[in-house]
């Protein structure tokens, strides 16, 4: 069973209680009665499993606060386990606050893995590895091309399972900032959005459901074979420069949320994803040429 297969009533009862949720690796049991959360989830999370109710790797909250602030300046609260990690948002960034909350939850726990910041996508079996900080385009480039012939592992964490190097899909609703909603809901027109938030700490935001078939395989590790560092710049000529592993090395480990808390272990599995891909600087203004770029990508020799 699907989020899609629930009526609105028992997707409210659901959520009263928790739903609970299989995302790739980790099952969250979300609890909360705000509506925007109630849509959000009934939009965005449509085509994900529904998993047993007798385990969750996280359990949480996304509720207004107890006390009598919730009356006179509505608030929305996160919570996990019972406990709140964050301070309040206003009310109606509730549902973005639910996705920043279970992206922490993610990269301040799942230590099994070495999870960098990155967007990840795949085509015939091999991956690409988009490490980028704030404001590089990395999303708006992510969403376009999981329409446009790879499947969506992940947009904001890169799992790298530490036994093999195989990269664990961790498909999540893709989220949008600014400038770049209009820019996919214009390129890519069969794109499910949520509906604007404005005037939260990140500007406007919106989420964008995933592919259906980035679902349906969500159980297909991958192999890496491209770490690709983007930027957007206004004007820019399409480039794609190779660069050194040592260079790359760096960069990645610079973007890893436990690098440096796996010790030995995360140091061998930053190496082992290094020697098996190529690495590169990515500068592009125009999508149309971002998408040709990627599609021209030749698999590394390293990586078959």
């Amino acid at each position: 069973m699907t989020v899609s297969s629930l009526k609105l009533s028992e997707l409210k009862a659901r959520l009263k209680k928790g739903l609970f949720l299989r995302i790739g690796p980790v099952t969250m049991a979300i609890r909360s009665t705000v509506p925007s959360v109630v849509e959000g989830v009934r939009l965005v999370y449509a085509d994900y499993p529904l998993a047993d109710d007798d385990f969750a790797d996280f359990h949480v909250t996304l509720n207004p606060p107890r006390n009598l602030r919730r009356w006179l300046k509505p608030q929305a609260m996160f919570e996990l386990d019972g406990v709140s990690p964050f301070k309040p948002l206003p009310f109606k960034q509730a549902f973005p606050m639910l996705e920043w909350g279970m992206n922490w939850c993610v990269s301040t726990h799942m230590h099994g893995y070495l999870m960098i910041h990155a967007a990840v996508m795949e085509r015939d079996g091999h991956a690409a590895i988009l490490p980028a900080p704030p404001g590089s385009g990395k999303s708006t480039l992510c969403a376009t091309l999981v329409h446009k012939g790879w499947r969506l592992l992940s947009d904001e964490l890169t799992l790298i399972r530490l036994a093999d190097g195989e990269i664990i899909p961790l498909p999540r609703p893709v989220s949008l900032k600014n400038a770049s909603i209009d820019i996919v809901q214009q390129y890519v027109p069969s794109a499910v959005l949520s509906p604007k938030v404005y005037d939260t700490l990140k500007g406007t935001v919106a989420l964008m459901k995933p592919p259906a078939d980035s679902l349906a395989r969500i159980a297909e590790t991958v192999k890496p074979a491209w770490i690709i560092f983007p930027k957007y710049e206004a004007g820019a000529a399409t480039r794609l420069e190779a660069i050194p592993q040592s260079r790359a090395f760096m960069r990645v480990a610079d973007n890893a949320f436990n690098y440096s808390l796996l010790g030995a272990r995360g140091f061998e599995a930053l190496a082992g994803l290094i020697d098996k891909s190529t690495a590169f600087d990515f500068n592009y203004s125009s999508l149309d040429e971002a998408i040709e770029t990627f599609a021209s990508l030749q698999t590394p020799a390293q990586a078959l």
